[in-house]
C-alpha cells in the first residue's frame, strides 16, 4: 500500500482539467508527509479542490540545491515525500531531475505514480505518426542557439515534439519553416483547458494564421519527420 515511509513519489497532475487526476495519486498526495512542489501557490488551488491537508514545501530550480538536503534527510528519517510539478509529469522540463539524481546516489526508494503529461496528449491528437517519436522540450531562447538546434534535427526520421513559450510562437514556426521546410506542424495549445485548441496544417499555412495573434497558455508543437510518408491530411 502506498504511502511506504522513506519513498520518494512522483506524482503526476492535471495539465488542465482537474478530472484527470488518478485515484493514486489523490490517496498518496493525502497521505505522504510532504509534499514538494514546484509552485506552492498553483499546487494549492489542486489541494483545495481535492479537499488535500498535507504540508506544502517549495522545491524550483532556484532553491533545488538548498531543498534537496532537507528532503533526503526527511527521506532518510522514514518520512514519505510526493514530488509535483505545476502540472503533468514531474522531471519533464522541471527541476525534479536533480532531486531523483540525489536519492538514487542516497539509495532512495523512487516511486512513480503516472498521469497526464502534455507532450504525450498533442502527440496522441496530432495525426502524425506515434509508432517512433523524439520529445525536445524547449529549444534554446535565442536564435543562434535555436537554429544550431533545430539543424541538428533536419534528417531526424521521427515525429518531433516540441515545447514553446506563446511569445516566441511565431519566431519558432518562421525558423521551423526555414529549417525543416514546409513540414506539417500541429500546434496544441491550452490541452484539456476551458480554452483548448488544436491547429493542423503545413508551416506556410499556420504561419499567416498565429502572426498577430496573442495566444496564451502552454504550447506543444508536433511536427512531421523527414521520412516520405503519405499525408492523410
Amino acid at each position: 500500500m502506498d504511502p511506504k515511509p522513506g519513498f520518494l513519489y512522483i506524482v503526476s497532475t492535471p495539465i488542465g482539467h482537474l478530472e484527470d487526476i488518478t485515484l493514486r495519486a489523490l490517496r498518496v498526495l493525502k497521505e505522504v508527509s510532504v509534499v514538494a512542489a514546484e509552485d506552492t501557490r498553483h499546487t494549492q488551488k489542486l489541494f483545495a479542490h481535492f479537499q488535500i491537508r498535507t504540508p506544502l514545501t517549495s522545491y524550483h530550480d532556484h532553491n533545488k540545491e538548498e531543498k534537496t538536503p532537507i528532503l533526503l534527510q526527511r527521506l532518510k528519517d522514514g518520512q514519505s515525500v510526493a514530488l509535483v510539478a505545476d502540472a503533468g509529469t514531474p522531471t519533464i522540463s522541471d527541476p525534479g531531475y536533480y532531486l531523483i539524481n540525489r536519492c538514487i546516489q542516497a539509495g532512495i526508494p523512487l516511486s512513480p505514480i503516472p498521469g497526464p503529461s502534455a507532450f504525450l496528449a498533442a502527440l496522441t491528437v496530432s495525426g502524425l505518426p506515434t509508432d517512433a517519436f523524439l520529445f525536445e522540450g524547449f529549444l534554446p531562447k535565442k536564435r543562434t542557439g535555436r537554429l544550431k538546434h533545430l539543424e541538428a534535427l533536419r534528417e531526424e526520421p521521427r515525429t518531433i515534439i516540441l515545447y514553446e513559450s506563446p511569445h516566441r510562437l511565431t519566431r519558432c514556426l518562421n525558423d521551423l519553416l526555414a529549417v525543416l521546410g514546409d513540414r506539417r506542424i500541429v500546434i496544441a495549445r491550452e490541452l484539456t483547458k476551458m480554452f483548448e485548441e488544436i491547429v493542423r496544417g503545413r508551416l506556410s499555412q499556420l504561419i499567416p494564421r498565429m502572426e498577430g495573434r496573442s495566444p496564451r497558455g502552454e504550447i506543444a508543437l508536433v511536427i512531421e519527420g523527414c521520412r516520405s510518408i503519405t499525408p492523410m491530411w
